[in-house]
């Protein structure tokens, strides 16, 4: 079993992966540089969106959000308080889908319940419909999809769980095992059901099953609700010009390198407000 290990605090780690970043063109125009649509949210999850969707802003060039058929309230809020994209009702969301690049599902999802039901039956035949895009799928998706439509893909989906949502998921529990049996595991899920796998730790897995690179650094400023919410946006974000093992990691990351500049700048005392605006310096200083 062999993996790169990318540390956070090292410098020579962070040449080595950020010489592939892809920049944008100079003479590209809108559009060009990412469409992302983000499906989520929830009554009760009302803020997760909102992270997502502004992450997105700084990195893609039109973010278009879309929530849960009983959201209609959620929906108006976001209007109100984001302004840095397009707020998609469920009518039109499939032909934004269609349009957009990169989807990202999950975010601030219910995961019981007749939102939870909606949401199960909404991911079901978006992914059918929709077979050949790529698809991030975060949150609470993953505690209510079923794994085996991960195989009526045509493009490799990336998937962001914690390891309590990779249990939940894939029936395994990872939490007590060994940093090496962890990481056997879950390059042998990602074999078997042929996709990207970000399981977020202290140190990131991320894997396909053939290739495998491991994210250490952040702190425990990143242990507060939202953070996976960004980290899934990001990865939606850089997925559109990065392969899927190189998406994920850069994105990995660059949020933990980021809870590290804000570590020295406040401690642990920093939260998703802190965090998203920091993302595209902190990205700067890594491009050097």
């Amino acid at each position: 079993m062999t993996y790169k290990t990318y540390y956070t605090n090292d410098k020579a780690s962070m040449a080595s992966l950020f010489k592939k970043f892809a920049l944008p063109k100079q003479d590209s125009h809108k559009g060009q540089n990412g469409k992302i649509m983000i499906i989520g949210g929830s009554s009760l999850f009302h803020s997760a969106i909102v992270w997502a969707a502004e992450t997105a802003s700084y990195f893609a060039d039109m973010v278009h959000v879309s929530s849960t058929p009983d959201n209609n309230q959620i929906l108006q809020s976001l209007k109100e308080k984001w302004q840095n994209g397009i707020v998609v009702p469920g009518t039109d969301r499939e032909h934004y889908v269609n349009e957009d690049d990169v989807i990202l599902i999950g975010t601030g999802m219910m995961r019981e319940g007749k939102e939870a039901e909606e949401g199960r039956t909404l991911i079901q035949d978006l992914l059918g419909k929709f077979n050949e895009k790529k698809w991030v799928i975060d949150a609470g998706a993953l505690q209510i999809i079923d794994r085996e439509w991960f195989k009526r893909l045509k493009t490799t989906p990336i998937l962001t769980p914690h390891q309590k949502e990779f249990q939940t998921l894939f029936g395994k529990d990872i939490l007590s095992l060994s940093k090496e049996d962890k990481i056997k595991t879950v390059i042998q899920t990602a074999r078997q059901y042929k996709i990207i796998l970000l399981v977020k730790s202290v140190y990131d897995i991320i894997s396909d099953g053939k290739e495998t690179v491991i994210i250490e650094g952040g702190n425990a400023g990143l242990t507060k609700g939202g953070t996976g919410d960004i980290l899934a946006s990001l990865v939606a974000c850089f997925y559109f010009k990065h392969e899927g093992i190189l998406a994920a990691a850069l994105s990995s990351y660059l949020l933990k390198k980021t809870a590290d500049e804000l570590y020295k700048k406040k401690g642990f005392w920093f939260n998703n407000s802190d965090i998203i605006p920091n993302l595209p310096e902190t990205l700067n200083g890594l491009l050097g």
